[in-house]
C-alpha cells in the first residue's frame, strides 16, 4: 500500500513534548478504537444470527468510532456533496490509512482490500470485524472476486475501493486500475448500480509540508501513526462526494474507470491542494 516513486520522509525524531502528545492523544484513540471493536463484536454475536451478512447495527458503531478518532487526533473533516443512496459502489483516491477513518465517518461503507491486510496486527482485526472484502491481486481469481462483489452488492452493501492500488503523497491522483470495475458488469449486479467517485483532499497544518498526510515509500504504518499523534497541530481532510455514475451509461469498465478518475482528479484540483505533475 505504498507509492514507491519517491523516498519516504526522514524518520521522525520525537522530543519530550512530542511523546507527551502521543500519550495524550494515543491513549484515548486506542481506547476508543479497541473499545469500539469489543462492543462491535459483542453486538455482532446477536446481529449475525438475526441478519446474517446484513449488518443493520454494527456499521453505526464503526461510524461513531471513526468520527471521534479524528476528533481526538485533532484532524478536522469537511464534507462536501452528498453520499448516494441505494445500490452503489464508491471509489476514491488513496493517501494514507487516515482515508479509512474519513470515509467511514461519513457513510456506512465496506472496504475492498488486498488480502495481505487481513494478517496485519491491529488493522487486520479491525478490517475483518467491520466486514472488509479481502481479495488477492491475481487475475486468475478475477471471476471469484467478481462473484464476491456481486453478492455483497445484492445485499445492499456499499463497497468502497481505491482504484489507484496504492497510497500516495496526497498531491496527485494515479491512473485508476480497471480490474475491479469489471465486477459491475456481471449479470447479477443490479441494473441501476451507480459508482460514486469521492475525492480525499488533505490540507496540511500551517507551516507543514504539503505532503504532511501522505503515506508512501518504505514508511511503516506505525511510524506514520506516530507522526500524526505527535504533530503539534493538524489541518483538515475534505471529503468531496461527486455525482454518481450510472454503470449502464458506460460501455465497459475502462470507460467507467476513466470517468471516475476524472471526477476524483477534478475534485482534487479544485480543492486548493497544490497538485504535482502526474507521475
Amino acid at each position: 500500500m505504498t507509492w514507491n516513486d519517491a523516498p519516504p520522509p526522514d524518520p521522525a525524531t520525537l522530543g519530550l513534548r512530542d511523546w507527551l502528545r502521543v500519550v495524550r492523544r494515543g491513549g484515548p484513540v486506542v481506547t476508543l478504537v479497541f473499545g469500539g471493536l469489543a462492543i462491535l463484536l459483542a453486538v455482532r454475536l446477536l446481529e449475525r444470527p438475526l441478519h446474517g451478512q446484513q449488518r443493520p447495527w454494527t456499521p453505526h458503531i464503526t461510524q461513531f468510532v471513526c468520527r471521534n478518532a479524528l476528533r481526538l487526533m485533532g484532524i478536522r473533516r469537511l464534507q462536501r456533496g452528498t453520499p448516494t443512496e441505494g445500490a452503489a459502489a464508491v471509489v476514491a483516491n488513496h493517501a494514507s490509512w487516515l482515508d479509512i477513518f474519513a470515509l467511514n465517518a461519513a457513510k456506512r461503507v465496506y472496504f475492498v482490500s488486498k488480502s495481505e491486510v487481513a494478517s496485519w496486527p491491529g488493522i487486520g482485526w479491525l478490517a475483518r470485524a467491520t466486514g472488509t472484502v479481502f481479495i488477492r491481486r491475481d487475475r486468475r481469481e478475477a471471476r471469484e472476486h467478481a462473484q464476491v462483489i456481486e453478492d455483497r452488492l445484492r445485499l445492499g452493501h456499499k463497497l468502497l475501493f481505491f482504484p489507484e492500488g496504492t497510497s500516495t503523497d496526497g498531491l496527485r491522483v494515479l491512473r485508476f486500475k480497471t480490474t475491479l470495475f469489471a465486477a459491475f458488469y456481471t449479470p447479477g449486479v443490479p441494473d441501476d448500480l451507480r459508482v460514486q467517485p469521492v475525492t480525499l483532499a488533505y490540507h496540511a497544518p500551517d507551516g507543514g509540508p504539503a505532503t504532511f498526510y501522505g503515506w508512501w515509500g518504505d514508511q511503516s504504518a506505525g511510524e506514520h501513526m506516530l507522526r500524526m499523534l505527535a504533530a503539534p497541530r493538524h489541518g483538515r481532510i475534505d471529503v468531496i462526494y461527486h455525482a454518481p455514475l450510472l454503470v449502464s451509461d458506460y460501455a465497459n469498465r475502462k470507460d467507467l474507470a476513466l470517468a471516475a478518475e476524472g471526477a476524483v482528479r477534478q475534485g482534487l484540483q479544485g480543492s486548493g491542494v497544490k497538485m504535482v505533475d502526474q507521475a
